[in-house]
């Protein structure tokens, strides 16, 4: 009786490329991991006999040979928010041309998720990770610290472990502060959305810059643990005037927040910036075409992207070859015709 066939046993291999291609295993396993030491004439070859026989690598094989995988996991807290959108074409943009692909991992701002997938990337040996946070669970942190691979914490600066990208939230939020006081505004208030870790950061930079001034008031601090969208923003604005009538300003967390905060006030009919100003946090473009446009705190998310994918690819490559570990890209205070 015939012995039955395992599917995928007719699946072409690499020794199969190598034949078509007239070039020997190495030289295909080259083209595919290293494509820029092999010759053109070489690669040409190799890579036509790869489009005609629909040859496609085994990643689990590949990293058992190597030790590592042309994975890099990147982790990031929603798929959906626009800022991190923004990180991951800066990531994408970085990545092609290259060996590596990049697999996302969206923890949901759940620190044990987080770690739960921290731990599935490393068992799949990860080329490197890109990690959106520093807010680990103490495991998480731990097993990152143990991590085989390089590892680029973003979108903030402190107490990375290993390399960093990012700029100081703290600061950022007192600039957008510091901007409504310079603006003669003296009732300012504070929406917020979800409380994760950073958004608690903000909100105590806030705290800290309107208290040195006398302009801390509680009553004009309103904040939610749903996730932040534009109609959150309205009811948060809604909610702090029911509170504080005579707020004249209104820090917000993101653009979302500040989008509805805006939408908000057009229905009350109060106009913007004569009796309330709107200072928005990380400029996605939809502020910038708002009308009024919102003047915003802006945060380099692409550029975060882009060089953290350098860093990674770069310390892959030629591990200790980076030599400017923690990056500050810093952010910029735009003034628009919301303040």
């Amino acid at each position: 009786m015939a012995r039955k066939s395992r599917a995928g046993s007719n699946r072409p291999t690499l020794a199969d490329v190598a034949s078509a291609a007239g070039v020997s295993a190495i030289t295909v396993s080259r083209t595919i991991r290293s494509p820029g030491i092999v010759s053109e004439k070489a690669r040409r070859k190799v890579q036509e006999a790869i489009a005609r026989l629909g040859y496609t690598p085994d990643p689990a094989a590949s990293a058992l040979a190597s030790r590592s995988s042309s994975t890099i996991g990147l982790l990031v807290p929603s798929l959906t928010n626009n800022v991190f959108s923004d990180v991951l074409r800066g990531v994408y943009d970085g990545a092609q041309g290259t060996r590596f692909f990049v697999q996302i991992g969206n923890y949901r701002y759940s620190a044990l998720e987080e770690e739960g997938l921290i731990r599935t990337f490393l068992s799949q040996r990860p080329a490197g990770l890109i990690v959106s946070s520093m807010d680990q669970t103490p495991e998480g942190r731990r097993l990152l610290q143990a991590a085989p691979c390089p590892i680029v914490q973003i979108m903030e600066t402190g107490d990375a472990i290993d390399m960093s990208v990012g700029f100081d939230q703290l600061a950022a939020v007192r600039a957008g502060a510091r901007h409504l006081r310079d603006r003669g505004y003296r009732r300012p208030g504070f929406i917020s959305a979800r409380m994760d870790p950073r958004a608690q950061r903000r909100l105590g930079a806030f705290r800290d810059v309107t208290a040195a001034c006398g302009q801390l008031d509680e009553a004009r601090i309103l904040t939610t643990p749903q996730p932040s969208s534009v109609g959150i923003g309205g009811h948060l604005l809604e909610q702090l005037l029911a509170r504080a009538p005579d707020t004249d300003a209104v820090m917000c967390n993101n653009d979302d927040l500040a989008v509805g905060a805006l939408m908000e006030a057009a229905r009350r009919h109060i106009k913007v910036p004569d009796q309330l100003a709107i200072c928005s946090y990380n400029d996605i473009e939809m502020a910038r075409h708002m009308v009024p446009a919102l003047s915003a705190v802006a945060t380099p998310r692409r550029e975060i992207g882009s060089r953290a994918i350098a860093m990674l690819l770069d310390e892959i490559g030629a591990p200790g070859s980076v030599t400017e570990r923690h990056v500050d890209l810093g952010f910029e205070m735009i003034a628009r015709e919301s303040t």
